[in-house]
């Protein structure tokens, strides 16, 4: 069984940075797609960014130039550079990843890490 397990978050002032980190880890063949997704309070869960195995990225408009998604393919480990934050990106971030594991291929979710930016 693979999980995800999210590292980073904090609380932090208007415009400050922090970095997330997502280690994937168990019995795994190989990673696809990861992403970080957020959710705040009362809204639905949105995708923040994303990076496919070849290094390819997309983002949210409302976080592109300010966040930089990135992984090490050799320790199965996402990250978000989150720079320039603001007090909407106030959520609870959750890391996703698309995995080949002994269950096949299948989609799997971290346990998230709240973000906190104070105006």
């Amino acid at each position: 069984q693979a999980q995800l397990v999210e590292s980073g978050g904090g609380l932090v002032q208007a415009g400050g940075s922090l970095r997330l980190s997502c280690a994937a880890s168990g019995i795994i063949f190989s990673i696809n797609a990861m992403g970080w997704y957020r959710q705040a309070p009362g809204k639905q869960r949105e995708l923040v960014a994303v990076i496919t195995s070849g290094g390819s990225t997309n983002y949210a408009d409302s976080v592109k130039g300010r966040f930089t998604i990135s992984r090490d393919n050799a320790k199965n480990t996402v990250y978000l550079q989150m720079n320039s934050l603001k007090p909407e990106d106030t959520a609870v971030y959750y890391c996703n990843a698309a995995l080949d594991g002994i269950y096949g291929n299948k989609g799997y979710w971290g346990q998230g890490t709240q973000v906190t930016v104070s105006s």
